[in-house]
């Protein structure tokens, strides 16, 4: 069975008097276990797909099963539990917690979801060892590289050992050596087992990854598995 499975989705933003169709009739299966990539050029539909399938937005019409259960059925506080603990994500800008340590930063979604100080410090310490970053858990993002400061991000995306890691433009703000590390943490992931859904314009990122799906003006054009 699909851990995502979606038929017939549409995306529609009011804007005043002018109806945005971001999503048109978008079909996706992607199996647990699967390493796939969105792309597709700024506008085509990539972050609304991104927020949809991470239960951050909801889709206008069609269908949503993620591991088998409809998400349009999902009360507010059901969405957040999936949030938390189903799904992990990584952004293009980090988003650390700029006063925190490395440490810190991966151990608030454990705090929130209630682990032991016990439990939390073992998994902080799995976590930035599986990252390389072990010696650097007292330092602030300030004091961090933007290759590391990523590699805590993917680490405190992990922290409640989500089925699914959503990555948004991962690479973006990383040069060329930097970013060809954070994919190989991807894939060291995704040999482990983990599910990962990457959003990217850059075709040389998409061309490492095993499976892709290609957006265009909201409709998917392409798909490569």
């Amino acid at each position: 069975m699909s851990i995502i499975s979606m038929s017939n989705l549409y995306k529609t933003y009011n804007t005043g008097k002018v109806k945005v169709e971001a999503l048109k009739s978008i079909d996706i299966e992607i199996e647990q276990n699967q390493f796939v990539a969105i792309v597709g050029p700024s506008g085509s539909g990539k972050s609304t797909l991104m927020n949809i399938i991470g239960c951050l937005d909801t889709p206008t019409s069609g269908n949503y099963l993620l591991d088998g259960e409809k998400v349009g059925r999902f009360k507010p506080n059901r969405l957040a539990e999936i949030r938390n603990w189903k799904i992990g994500f990584v952004f293009q800008n980090f988003n650390l917690l700029p006063y925190a340590t490395a440490y810190e930063n991966i151990e608030l979604p454990m705090i929130f979801n209630g682990l032991s100080y016990k439990k939390r410090k073992k998994r902080v310490m799995e976590l930035l060892e599986r990252v390389g970053l072990a010696d650097r858990a007292a330092h602030k993002p300030t004091e961090l590289s933007g290759g590391e400061m990523q590699r805590i991000a993917i680490a405190r995306a992990l922290a409640n050992n989500p089925s699914i890691l959503l990555a948004d433009e991962p690479t973006g703000n990383l040069d060329s050596v930097a970013g060809g590390s954070i994919i190989e943490i991807f894939r060291e992931l995704h040999r482990d087992g983990a599910t990962i859904v990457i959003i990217t314009h850059d075709r040389a990122i998409a061309d490492n990854v095993p499976s892709t799906i290609k957006l265009k003006d909201g409709v998917i054009v392409d798909s490569l598995n």
